[in-house]
């Protein structure tokens, strides 16, 4: 996975949320604890530390750092500032070294970088939309190539189904429902 693929996730994550920005931000979204604003302005954050970890190349912890999204800011300038997260990790991959490793629960190449940014933004906004009673799926071949960096012992299945199984958001023909559950981006390699 790649830069472009962060461009794709975020790209479509503007595409289903950009139409709702008038609607209630403040009701749960979906299963999650946060309000749909709260979740929109967590992938924000979640891109930013994903740049930030990729440019400083810690090998030990994330850095001291967090988004800080004014209260004030409407649904559709929270979506305005994931973007540029969005663009400022896409940027970091773009230039990044395969062999560059930064730290994430271990050492972690670009790729696994690229991989929980899509993550973070494909399943954020499905947890949104569930909130705003949106249909919406993450797109196939997004979240087979996620399933594919950082859930190497995922089941056979659709992708997109297995995808929101692995991260306990749904429900797979005779395996029992995810309660917890972690993805595995770092490598030692």
């Amino acid at each position: 996975m790649d830069h472009q693929d962060v461009d794709a996730a975020v790209a479509e994550m503007l595409r289903v949320l950009g139409p709702h920005t008038a609607e209630d931000w403040t009701v749960p979204a979906g299963p999650l604890e946060w309000t749909c604003w709260q979740t929109a302005a967590h992938i924000g954050h979640d891109l930013l530390a994903y740049a930030g970890q990729l440019a400083a190349q810690p090998a030990d912890a994330y850095l001291p750092i967090d988004l800080n999204v004014r209260p004030t800011a409407s649904p559709a300038e929270v979506l305005q500032a994931v973007t540029a997260c969005g663009g400022l990790l896409s940027s970091a991959l773009a230039t990044a070294n395969p062999t560059l490793r930064a730290w994430h629960w271990g050492p972690c190449d670009p790729e696994g970088f690229a991989a929980m940014g899509v993550a973070e933004t494909l399943l954020h906004t499905y947890d949104i939309t569930q909130g705003l009673s949106v249909d919406w799926l993450p797109p196939a071949p997004l979240s087979a190539a996620v399933l594919n960096r950082l859930f190497p012992t995922a089941p056979h299945g659709d992708p997109t189904q297995v995808l929101l199984w692995c991260t306990g958001r749904g429900e797979l023909d005779g395996l029992p429902r995810q309660t917890s559950w972690r993805w595995e981006a770092a490598r030692s390699d």
